[in-house]
């Protein structure tokens, strides 16, 4: 199969389309949580950031569908729209549920076509690191395992929306000319330092509160930068297996993790080879 072919984009939509799981936040089974567990939820400040994400990401996805000519693109491309609401009225439902602080306003002003282009370079890199964060969560026993584990098939979903824009980003390009990796460089290159940009942007405007976050602390005193690159490598890599070997798959942030995370162990070795030389 030639990437950008028909057979690809065949391929990219039917897989995304078929493997869609149907279900509605609110008749999930909600557990009941015990008391520290609720600090830990409502010490997390993200909430209302999380929901704005949603918000705007359905309301982009079905504003970019409408603007797509070929019939089964506009269905994939309406399909992860429905896919982001929902997880926002996933968020919602726990909001409510155990009395976090989050609301959401009005969707941002539709951006057309780039805004697209920006909010999937932007699910690559949040996904991957989110893949991480959630493997480690359920390693440590952050919340419940019967409220983490609710939440597995957003993260196949998000697993699910990275091919599908690498894949259909990259078939776009190659038919308008442009599909030979070397002319993909650059505009792959401004897309993840876009992101990275709004990734650091979030972050920042984050505050965390001392309650419960303390516990938190607590449990991830262990965690190290390698032990967080490894956790996120292991995860994407566990999603990324379970797709059609012949679609592609977002290779820029695992490849700077795997460096980041050769350099790392690379300076443990020499400050343990200095700290040894210095006991001699």
């Amino acid at each position: 199969m030639r990437i950008g072919s028909p057979e690809h984009k065949e391929l990219f939509c039917r897989s995304f389309i078929e493997s869609h799981e149907a279900y509605e936040p609110r008749d999930l089974p909600w557990p009941q949580l015990d008391p520290a567990s609720l600090d830990i939820l409502r010490s997390i400040p993200v909430w209302s950031m999380a929901l704005q994400v949603e918000v705007n990401a359905g309301a982009t996805l079905e504003s970019f569908a409408r603007s797509q000519k070929d019939a089964l693109i506009v269905q994939a491309l309406r399909l992860q729209g429905y896919e982001e609401d929902r997880h926002g009225r996933m968020l919602a439902t726990l909001v409510e549920r155990y009395g976090l602080d989050g609301k959401a306003g009005p969707a941002a002003p539709y951006g057309g076509r780039q805004a697209f282009i920006d909010f999937g370079y932007n699910e690559c890199l949040d996904s991957f690191v989110g893949f991480g964060i959630f493997r480690i969560a359920r390693q440590v026993r952050f919340l419940p395992d019967a409220l983490t584990s609710l939440f597995s098939r957003v993260m196949y979903e998000e697993a699910r929306h990275i091919v599908f824009f690498v894949n259909w980003i990259t078939y776009e390009r190659c038919v308008r000319g442009y599909g030979m990796p070397p002319l993909q460089v650059i505009p792959t290159a401004i897309g993840y330092l876009r992101a990275l940009k709004k990734t650091l942007g979030r972050a920042g405007a984050a505050n965390t509160s001392e309650k419960g976050m303390a516990a938190a602390g607590d449990i991830f005193a262990d965690l190290t930068l390698q032990k967080f690159i490894q956790a996120c490598l292991d995860e994407n890599a566990a999603y990324m297996a379970s797709f059609d070997p012949r679609l592609l798959r977002p290779r820029v942030v695992p490849t700077l993790a795997r460096i980041a995370l050769t350099g790392a162990n690379a300076f443990d070795r020499a400050k343990q080879t200095v700290r040894s030389f210095a006991r001699a």
